[in-house]
């Protein structure tokens, strides 16, 4: 196994694929500044280690054997990625990170996200993005246990430190609705707590593991029944399956659409102040980080991040 490895070097996979494109061994062998012997004996030393015919010694051309094609095939595939590998180093070199962990919550709009990611991999660079969904709580956990560089959608007021910077994302006002054929569709408004208590709510469950889960909107003794998405408590809202409070803007075309109704409820509007947050470095964030953060800075990046929800549905 060791002598095949070493056969197998970018000048070897480079042999072969000069003779299958120029056709003979006498013209790879000028192409490569070679003379033919030299050329033919490399061959054979290739052929020995990996015990197999590269080329058909009866044609007069350099025609390849089933398994010359396949190492022909396959050794322009690691030229390439070897090619894409010494270009991804020397773009970290220049302060490119070799990866970048983006925390989501799950209000913030998919679509907006996206948009960002099409952007950022315009520039062609050389980071791997990793993007994980979270709820509540979950989403700042990723941030402060390293899990992630940039978190998304924190929820809460919290005070910027050394180790980790805040700046505010916007407003989400999460409103309650129901199904048109819920009971509480026909019910007079503003709606009670205490008839709220009543029927069973849909909520999304915190995805924070060792911090406290956040648990909001619930009634002392409501049924529940927790989901684990935005997108299913909406489907379980349109079905019918409870009550439950949402952003506003994602369940704006549903209610426009007549899939939901709108309830008004006798308590404070429920006006949710989201950031977004980083991990602070001694030195200059990454290019990767940074172009993000400069994205982020943005008020129209912000507000399409809450509320270009589209017609959101599983």
């Amino acid at each position: 196994m060791s002598e095949r490895r070493h056969a197998l070097t970018p000048d070897a996979l480079l042999m072969m694929d000069t003779i299958d494109r120029t056709g003979s061994f006498a013209a790879a062998a000028r192409e490569l500044g070679k003379v033919p012997s030299a050329l033919t004996y490399s061959v054979r030393q290739l052929e020995e280690a990996l015990d197999v015919l590269l080329f058909d010694r009866r044609s007069r051309q350099a025609k390849l054997t089933a398994a010359g094609e396949e190492l022909l095939h396959e050794g322009r595939l690691l030229l390439k990625q070897m090619d894409a590998v010494a270009n991804r180093v020397q773009r970290v070199a220049s302060g490119w990170e070799t990866q970048l962990t983006i925390a989501i919550d799950d209000a913030v709009a998919p679509s907006a996200v996206f948009d960002l990611i099409e952007a950022f991999y315009a520039l062609n660079p050389p980071t791997r993005l990793k993007l994980r969904s979270e709820v509540l709580n979950g989403t700042w956990e990723a941030l402060v246990s390293g899990q992630a560089d940039l978190a998304i959608g924190v929820p809460g007021d919290r005070q910027s430190s050394s180790s980790i910077r805040f700046e505010p994302l916007g407003e989400l006002e999460f409103v309650l609705t129901v199904a048109p054929h819920h009971p509480l569709a026909n019910e007079a408004e503003p709606l009670p707590a205490s008839t709220l208590a009543l029927h069973r709510i849909i909520a999304v469950a915190d995805t924070a593991r060792d911090l406290q889960p956040l648990t909001v909107g619930i009634q002392p003794g409501q049924d529940v029944v927790t989901l684990p998405s935005m997108s299913g408590k909406l489907q379980a809202l349109m079905r019918g399956l409870g009550c439950g409070f949402l952003p506003e803007p994602i369940v704006r075309p549903h209610i426009q659409a007549g899939r939901l109704i709108l309830k008004a409820v006798d308590q404070p509007k429920r006006l949710n102040h989201t950031y977004y947050a980083w991990r602070q470095q001694s030195t200059r964030p990454g290019h990767a980080l940074d172009w993000w953060i400069q994205q982020l800075s943005r008020p129209a990046t912000r507000t399409a991040l809450l509320s270009l929800h589209g017609d959101m549905l599983l």
